[in-house]
């Protein structure tokens, strides 16, 4: 992992002073809450229906098991026993005080953590593939080059005030884990014809009330001009984007206003001139310093498919289930990646308990080198188990109460908080999450449906990423009742998709009816073989809405 240097520690420590201060003189009067406002929302404070809320950066979604056990901690001391993990690879404390802040931020930093950049028109939190140095089917290693970007982009003097808050992720593999094709930029690492790797550069994309697919710019970027390429785009949208329409200042509404080849000109213009001027690539040192931070850990030397973890599964059906959604293939030979879901039937997606926080530390110092990976999938992931001890780290989740095998089903349901919390929302999330988890909880029944990617939103704003979700719900106000309307088809892979509305909105009380009787035109309808993503493209909306609208 990135470990903090010199000018990393000074500049939270001073952060951390700074807001402090900031706090001290909002809670004497001497600051209006208009002016702390910005204050604290560069700091990722935040002020919701009920109380302050602190969102807190995990770069990249990468976490220790020690900054784990002090995410537990600050959930523990200073909220209510829990957190929540976001669509963004971030984490959100929803009742903190506003007097302790200043503390919180200080224990972060103590574990190397801050909260700086999570708000505000800047450059967010770069995410990136959970499985990033791991996955079988990686190119190169996403982390080096987010940690990078993170470094280049926090406090950029240019890129403090942009037009709208700007969101980067990128994957190092084909298979977009990273929903990067729905980010004002997407990385996607790819290979030339000569065999160098490079990244695809695809800009535009994003969610919200506009949802839209980005678009490729650069086909083909070489690793050493990244930071320059990234420029560039930054610098045209700083330039020509809007600032008179909070609605219209995304850099996606000024590419498809612009037009995708007139824009990739002006950005290509502006990319020769910065590097005629100054020739600017990546230092090759700065590179290595950086790629020596994700060097593998000590693996063992073992053989995939051991027999003990053949007689297991032949053993034990509870942990054959759970093995076949929650495992992933490893690129070292004996090991496999477990994604542990945090959608327990029933529960809050995407929240952690301070006691399940902890257990998670400590599978990870047990059995994965302590680290512990965030996904936008809103679940966690231990990146290095041996094979042979899948096992034994089963029963361990099964003790934490850690082992719903539903990741990728139906019941893996990503959510915002939505109207519980949120002072944008529409309508409630967590509430309508639950009932859908209820209604779908037997196993067997999940598992014939197969992969199903369910997301709901409490208002445009899409933090649920409804847009993206092979069914997507969307809480509107309808003259002051909570009302839900479904889109289907959406994908946010490298196949990406916006879902299509299937019609009017379905009052909270027939939702979940509504989700059932699209799953049940989905199993009438499938052929062999084929995904609900799969079927749905085929048949498209119409047979869809016509049962869904005889029936409700």
């Amino acid at each position: 992992m990135y470990r903090y240097d010199e000018f990393d520690r000074t500049i939270v420590n001073e952060r951390v002073a700074q807001f402090r201060d900031q706090v001290r003189r909002r809670v004497a009067g001497e600051l209006t809450e208009d002016e702390f406002k910005p204050l604290r929302l560069m700091n990722g404070l935040y002020l919701q229906l009920h109380a302050y809320m602190l969102r807190v950066a995990i770069p990249y979604g990468v976490l220790s098991s020690r900054q784990m056990r002090r995410l537990a901690r600050i959930a523990r001391v200073y909220d209510k026993g829990y957190g929540h993990f976001t669509t963004r690879q971030n984490i959100q404390y929803n009742w903190p005080r506003l007097e302790e802040v200043p503390d919180i931020l200080e224990e972060l930093a103590e574990v190397e953590m801050h909260a700086i950049q999570t708000s505000g028109n800047c450059i967010r939190n770069v995410t990136a593939d959970q499985f990033a140095g791991v996955a079988a089917d990686e190119i190169d290693d996403p982390r080096i080059y987010a940690e990078i970007i993170r470094q280049w982009s926090t406090l950029h003097p240019e890129f403090s005030f942009l037009p709208r808050k700007f969101k980067i992720a990128i994957t190092g593999a084909p298979n977009d884990r990273a929903a990067v094709k729905v980010h004002d930029i997407g990385l996607r690492m790819v290979r030339n014809d000569a065999g160098e790797a490079g990244f695809e550069v695809i800009v535009g994309g994003g969610q919200g009330r506009t949802p839209m697919v980005g678009h490729v710019v650069r086909a083909f970027l070489p690793v050493p001009r990244l930071l320059t390429y990234l420029e560039a785009v930054l610098r045209v949208y700083n330039q020509l984007g809007r600032r008179d329409n909070l609605y219209k200042a995304r850099i996606k509404v000024l590419v498809h206003q612009t037009g995708v080849e007139a824009f990739t000109r002006l950005v290509e213009d502006e990319f020769q001139a910065m590097a005629e001027e100054t020739p600017q690539v990546l230092p090759g040192g700065e590179l290595a310093r950086i790629r020596a931070c994700f060097r593998p850990p000590a693996y063992r030397t073992l053989e995939d498919h051991p027999a003990t973890l053949t007689e297991a599964l032949a053993a034990d059906p509870a942990f054959a289930r759970w093995h076949s959604t929650a495992v992933s293939a490893h690129k070292q030979p004996g090991y496999a990646i477990v994604t542990i879901a945090l959608k327990p039937i029933g529960g809050v997606p995407g929240d952690a308990t301070a006691a399940r926080m902890d257990a998670v530390a400590d599978l990870a110092d047990r059995f994965g080198f302590g680290e512990i990976r965030v996904s936008h999938e809103q679940n966690l992931v231990l990146p290095d188990v041996a094979q042979e001890e899948l096992f034994a780290l089963w029963q361990g989740l099964v003790s934490a109460a850690l082992d719903t095998p539903n990741a990728g089903l139906i019941t893996d349901i990503v959510a915002c908080p939505g109207l519980d919390y949120c002072n944008l929302a529409n309508a409630r999330s967590i509430p309508v999450a639950r009932e859908i988890g209820k209604r779908f909880a037997a196993l067997d029944r999940q598992h014939d449906i197969g992969e199903l990617k369910l997301r709901i939103s409490g208002c445009i704003n899409a933090c649920g990423h409804h847009h993206v979700g092979h069914i997507g719900i969307l809480g509107v106000d309808k003259k002051g009742v909570e009302h839900y309307q479904i889109t289907l088809g959406g994908d946010d892979t490298e196949t990406a998709a916006i879902g299509d509305i299937v019609g009017p909105a379905f009052p909270a009380e027939t939702v979940t009816d509504a989700v059932e009787t699209i799953v049940g035109v989905y199993l009438d309808r499938r052929e062999a073989g084929e995904r609900f993503l799969d079927t749905c493209r085929r048949i498209g909306l119409k047979p869809f809405k016509e049962v869904l609208y005889a029936a409700h």
